[in-house]
């Protein structure tokens, strides 16, 4: 698998990541332990070397499994974690970016990785009671001490961005990203483009909707958190099936699957863009990586760029509450 820059102080991963978050967050049914590990392994095997967690997925059970199913190969994968949130009772309670709080985050990230060494340290969500310079500075006070190696951010805004990156070079946003969620595309995408920051765009496939595998007769399980998202309701789901068809098109044209076509226009948008989506099957890993074979003429990216301008995706990502937790 080739390999993409992020940012400019030597951080290089897999063109096409993996999300970790499903295997033990949010999206239910999770696997079974022993199936979650040989998924990472095969996932190595076949050239990803880029596995995304954070300490607030599970809470804490996905970097352990990270920490378990990687140890083997610690020195061929790059393992990006997040800190930020309060953690009490099981549940993240409110973000919490704190020196004190971020360090004491770090020290478990790093004993439940089982590593010396945090590849890639996210702030979470942005914390509107720190200033982001104290944030970024007490990264760079655990980079001085080998505890982590490139500092990222994510959902920040472009401004956020600007003063984080004055302070300590972001190698890295994390956003969501897709055909369906485009709004980066206005103010953060140039920001980052300028200041020579990487993209890792999360939810790729839109959650799962932009495989073609989910209608307005899907029934999530209890506890799938799609239940609360308004752009998964029935009547959303229903009237953004439009932006499949796009997809559908191209899929036939290029004998590909519609998850590989939106993976395929993510890759192909910027070269320091990489997508990490989330499976739980190997299959689907094996279908999502073969997205790294698909290309589009200037015309097709052009043709996909007219058609979705017409279409208007219903219902938010989140909640409102959750919306504005974001920092955009």
């Amino acid at each position: 698998m080739k390999t993409r820059k992020l940012g400019t102080q030597g951080l290089e991963v897999s063109e096409i990541g993996l999300g970790c978050m499903g295997m033990s967050f949010s999206y239910y049914p999770f696997p079974e332990k022993k199936d979650a590990i040989a998924l990472i392994h095969k996932a190595v095997e076949e050239g990803v070397n880029f596995f995304d967690t954070a300490e607030v997925y599970g809470p804490f059970i996905n970097e352990e499994l990270l920490g378990e199913a990687l140890a083997p190969f610690r020195d061929r994968v790059v393992i990006a974690t997040k800190f930020g949130f309060n953690i009490e009772n099981g549940k993240a309670n409110g973000v919490n970016s704190s020196s004190l709080h971020l360090k004491g985050a770090v020290e478990g990230s790093l004993r439940r990785l089982r590593v010396e060494t945090i590849d890639l340290l996210y702030q979470h969500r942005v914390d509107p009671n720190v200033p982001i310079e104290d944030v970024a500075g007490a990264v760079k006070e655990l980079i001085r001490e080998g505890k982590v190696r490139y500092f990222g951010l994510s959902e920040a805004g472009p401004g956020t961005i600007r003063r984080a990156h004055a302070v300590l070079p972001v190698s890295a946003l994390q956003s969501e990203y897709s055909l369906w969620t485009r709004q980066h595309e206005r103010e953060i995408i140039p920001a980052i483009e300028s200041l020579g920051i990487g993209l890792v765009a999360f939810s790729p496939l839109g959650k799962g909707f932009l495989t073609g595998k989910i209608d307005e007769n899907t029934r999530f399980q209890q506890g799938d958190f799609r239940n609360t998202l308004p752009r998964f309701t029935e009547q959303a789901r229903k009237s953004n099936a439009v932006l499949l068809d796009l997809i559908n098109g191209f899929a036939r044209q290029k004998n590909a699957t519609p998850a590989q076509i939106a993976l395929a226009w993510v890759l192909a948008r910027k070269p320091w863009i990489v997508p990490i989506p989330g499976t739980t099957k190997l299959h689907r890993l094996k279908e999502n990586l073969g997205a790294a074979d698909i290309t589009f003429t200037a015309a097709e990216l052009r043709q996909i760029d007219e058609v979705s301008s017409h279409i208007t995706i219903e219902g938010n990502r989140y909640p409102e509450v959750l919306e504005k937790a974001t920092g955009l």
